[in-house]
């Protein structure tokens, strides 16, 4: 994010940024490099803006629809919205032309241009959330997975191309720790996603702890809605294992930023637990306590295993 941005946000885009603050996990905390906490809020309000198309939770106004060239009242065409931000995305990785039209891609074309990213996370986010528009359920774990390649792998691979530290196994366990902070995201939210007519727990789960798609639309959870919340989770925690060594792999304040990342998924799966694994009536948060222990825990792993 330049500047120049900062000092004139346009108000739909910085309504945007502001969401990091309701993240599981710090986006770009206080300790990081400049320059480093810059590039990665210029990705999050590029991953959070397409998101948020997706989602259908917009600022009103129709702002976004005018800066992508479109006509506001084409806010509620997701599709046609999401075409059309592809296509700014586009522009952001264009060697002429005058560059991209919405503000928030304006902000991340001098982090592409500084950290030579390519476009395929960019595009691999944008092809989630069309995803979204199309496919509302899921019949196997395999196919969610698959999922969380497109929707969450590419900003993990993000961040360490940002911070110049990507290789082949630190992929690898990012791309754990990323799909297991969607899965925590998918059992916080089962209501609100349900609401928009989406499940993120494979059909082949449900039916074997025998959930319907009534007890998910219930006010709270029966024993078997907790029961597969439960298996799920701990699905999450084992992902959050796998991934945790890539902490122990860097160092410096990179070290601490993903211990963050580790932790506040680890700190989300304490609070869906504290919940007694009933996610129905609300999302379970956790709190800043929980998020400080959970940081110290991974960093002490992280010293036993560097």
């Amino acid at each position: 994010m330049t500047r120049t941005y900062r000092a004139r946000p346009d108000a739909a885009a910085a309504g945007t940024l502001g969401k990091a603050a309701d993240e599981n996990f710090p986006v770009a905390p206080f300790f990081l490099p400049r320059a480093w906490r810059d590039d990665l809020m210029a990705v999050y309000g590029f991953a959070r803006l397409v998101d948020d198309i997706g989602d259908g939770d917009l600022a009103p106004g129709g702002a976004d629809a005018r800066h992508l060239g479109l006509d506001p009242a084409q806010t509620d065409d997701r599709l046609a919205m999401i075409d059309a931000f592809e296509a700014d995305l586009h522009r952001v990785f264009a060697t002429t032309g005058d560059g991209p039209h919405h503000p928030l891609l304006r902000a991340l074309r001098p982090t592409v241009r500084r950290r030579a990213l390519t476009p395929e996370p960019f595009l691999g986010l944008v092809e989630a959330n069309r995803q979204d528009q199309k496919i509302r359920r899921y019949g196997t774990y395999g196919e969610l997975l698959a999922y969380c390649e497109l929707s969450a792998n590419p900003v993990g691979r993000l961040v360490l191309q940002i911070t110049g530290t990507a290789s082949p196994e630190r992929v690898r366990r990012s791309d754990a720790v990323c799909t297991a902070l969607q899965i925590v995201e998918h059992l916080q939210d089962v209501a609100e996603d349900l609401g928009r007519d989406r499940i993120y727990l494979p059909a082949e789960d449900m039916a074997r702890f025998h959930v319907g798609e009534s007890d998910l639309a219930a006010p709270s959870g029966n024993a078997s809605v907790r029961s597969l919340v439960a298996y799920e989770a701990e699905r999450a925690r084992d992902l959050l294992d796998e991934g945790t060594p890539l902490v122990g792999s860097v160092h410096g304040r990179l070290r601490l930023l993903l211990a963050g990342f580790v932790a506040g998924g680890r700190a989300a799966l304490t609070a869906v637990g504290a919940a007694g694994f009933d996610v129905l009536p609300g999302p379970p948060k956790p709190t800043t306590p929980s998020l400080l222990r959970e940081v110290g825990v991974v960093l002490r792993r992280a010293r036993r295993e560097g």
